[in-house]
């Protein structure tokens, strides 16, 4: 059996529970390895997880969010990386039904973020992907033999379908790309270090304090469960043994049921389970059963070493020896902890409160009710109704909100912007009084997509823009259309640091990415139509710093940046001004940016002040950049006077930072 030997291993999710205790055992037997930790530091993560590992010369940290492309990249080249281990995911089921798109954002996305950069840097070895058992779904009660590895899969949570359709993208990339692609699938894992929104440190913690233990439902679904470091060395032989393009469970034969496991921490704790243990409310749906069958990976050399009461044993005398390891975890020990524990809930106990919004902002995925006049006279008509093109994107999504709070009625077009004939019955059924264009290819995860989508990105910012506009000219309406200002680059004319801005006449110049060389070409035939109002958004930034698309969000997680002056939009100022714009009925090009610059360490220092203390950054050149991204970005200073002039309270970028995000957050974190 051939082996195979790594250099360098990028460790996705290593701060968190199972992904620390495979990096400390790589670290202790391979010191000739370098590893690359990649962990954002959710909640469920924590650096003192790597404690042991923290005098090797061997391991690198890396604070970042495998959702950022340009951050993948980068530390795919410039640390020469061979190997993916990929932990990183959000993993709690009572949390996949209450915020269900953060775990599509995460362990979809986020992987797809991965192999793509696997893809286009074509130097990885081996990609290891980590998903669980819980994508076979429900074992048989009565099965004998647990679920192989081509078994069906037919997850029934969110969690678990997130994780399935991340295999499928593996597999896919293996297929198709010639990616050296290997999947595990691992049964419950316990032992130290692990956050207690899990069932044995909750009930461990709990036992402490002398609670009731919570037991979803009667207690009889069945469970496997692996020591921790067991399942470490089962890691350790599929990196070293694992055949590229195989999936290999990690499971163990011995199954427990929930009440059982219950019973047994009761008994290490002199409790009496009879008063100890709480019955409550069941999960949406709770598995009964799952069972995997790992005879495959025993082929290889691994087995289970660790009893059942020799763990949990070790288990708890971690906890008792390290009882606030984690901080203040009320939250996570209630029986039903998944809206306390996600953004979008009522409280986050573990990253500080969720930030709050501005009055014109609140989350995407909060629904907000606009209440009725307390008018006693006959409700009054609006003269104003909106269409808005874009639901599902960034700037549509909060137009909505504010139309929402400003009680202006308005509706979200469900006709694709090259379909003319689902932009006429839009329109006849709408009937609206405006139109409001926030749809677009900007290119996921960054503009380097459209250098290979080149005709998608056509369809939908040229022909779709355009269509879009001719069906509101023929029916005498104004569109208001969301642009880039990121078809200009400093010039001789504009150099940085001038202060000399370009104005709305100034013909673009810059064509370095695909994505502005369509948004120049749409912007200069739309001169042609008369109805549409041109912004011109740039690098936009928001209150809420945990937006990916948020320009703040996004270089705060890249490990280097550069560092140059831009003209920037603050949407918690500009949306509501666009709105107020549409009810003038402006027309023409808008350059749609706070007046002056402000460079990327600038912003960082601001978020160094107001929000992290310990934030750290380094710089590249605009050289070093372009090593890690396909298609060059624009840099330029916009001309804000023609927005300021219709506009006089508009304020200045850095005030506007101020005001609308850091002050804000300032506020939130303190709380």
């Amino acid at each position: 059996m051939a082996t195979y030997t790594p250099k360098n291993i990028l460790i996705t999710g290593a701060a968190g529970f199972i992904a620390s205790h495979v990096a400390n055992r790589l670290i202790r037997n391979y010191p000739d390895y370098k590893i690359v930790v990649l962990d954002k530091l959710d909640y469920c993560s924590s650096l003192k997880n790597l404690l042991p590992s923290k005098s090797s010369p061997s391991i690198k940290f890396v604070k970042g969010d495998i959702g950022s492309a340009d951050l993948v990249n980068y530390l795919l080249i410039t640390e020469s990386i061979d190997t993916i281990m990929h932990f990183a995911a959000q993993t709690h089921v009572d949390n996949s039904f209450g915020n269900s798109f953060e775990f599509t954002k995460n362990n979809i996305y986020g992987t797809h973020v991965l192999l793509e950069a696997c893809k286009v840097t074509g130097q990885i070895r081996r990609f290891i992907h980590v998903s669980t058992d819980e994508v076979y779904g429900e074992t048989d009660e009565d099965a004998v033999v647990g679920n192989h590895e081509a078994s069906q899969l037919l997850p029934t949570n969110p969690y678990s379908a997130t994780k399935a359709g991340a295999e499928m993208l593996v597999m896919a990339y293996g297929r198709s790309y010639g990616l050296p692609v290997i999947t595990t699938r691992g049964n419950n894992v316990y032992g130290p270090n692990q956050f207690p929104e899990k069932l044995i440190p909750k009930f461990i913690l709990l036992a402490m304090q002398g609670k009731p233990l919570p037991i979803h439902g009667d207690g009889s679904n069945v469970r496997s469960y692996l020591y921790c470091e067991d399942v470490a060395e089962a890691f350790e032989v599929i990196l070293h043994k694992g055949e590229v393009g195989h999936v290999y469970n990690i499971g163990t034969k011995k199954e427990r049921r929930v009440i059982d496991v219950a019973k047994d921490i009761c008994r290490l704790f002199s409790m009496d389970p009879e008063a100890s243990i709480k019955f409550v409310e069941n999960r949406p749906f709770n598995d009964q059963r799952y069972f995997l069958d790992d005879q495959k990976l025993t082929i290889l050399g691994w087995s289970e070493r660790t009893t059942w009461e020799e763990g949990l044993k070790k288990t708890m005398e971690w906890y008792i020896n390290n009882p606030d390891w984690w901080g203040d975890v009320s939250g996570a020990l209630l029986p039903h902890p998944r809206m306390l524990m996600m953004p979008g809930g009522i409280e986050r106990h573990f990253d500080g409160p969720e930030e709050e919004k501005s009055a014109s902002f609140v989350p995407s995925n909060t629904r907000m009710l606009v209440p009725p006049s307390k008018s006693t006279g006959s409700p009054r008509k609006h003269s104003l109704k909106f269409l808005i093109f874009g639901r599902t994107g960034w700037l549509g999504g909060l137009l909505g909100k504010i139309c929402e709070k400003q009680g202006i009625p308005f509706e979200y077009g469900r006709g694709r912007l090259e379909d003319r004939s689902s932009l006429l019955a839009d329109l006849q059924s709408v009937k609206p009084t405006h139109v409001f264009n926030a749809a677009g290819v900007t290119g996921r995860p960054n503009v380097d997509w459209c250098e290979s989508h080149k005709t998608e990105t056509i369809r939908t910012n040229v022909a779709g823009t355009l269509t879009l506009a001719d069906v509101c000219r023929e029916h005498g309406l104004l569109m208001m259309n969301f642009a880039t200002g990121c078809i200009f680059e400093y010039d001789a004319a504009h150099p940085e640091g001038s202060g000399i801005g370009f104005t709305e006449e100034d013909k673009p110049n810059f064509s370095g990415s695909f994505y502005s060389k369509t948004k120049a070409m749409v912007e200069e035939l739309l001169k042609e139509y008369d109805n549409v109002c041109t912004l011109r958004v740039r690098m936009p930034i928001s209150s809420d710093l945990n937006n990916p698309r948020n320009f703040i969000t996004k270089i705060s997680r890249y490990n280097k940046v550069v560092n140059i002056p831009n003209s920037m939009t603050v949407l918690d100022e500009l949306l509501p001004i666009s709105i107020e714009m549409a009810k003038r009925n402006l027309r023409g090009i808008w350059n749609f940016t706070n007046p002056g610059v402000v460079s990327h360490n600038e912003i960082l220092e601001m978020y160094k002040q107001y929000i992290d203390p310990d934030f750290k950054w380094a710089n590249f050149t605009l050289e070093e950049q372009a090593k890690v991204i396909v298609a060059p970005r624009s840099n330029n200073e916009m001309d804000g006077s023609k927005l300021k002039k219709e506009f006089p309270e508009l304020l200045s970028i850095k005030e506007s930072l101020i005001k609308y995000v850091f002050e804000l957050n300032k506020k939130n974190f303190a709380a």
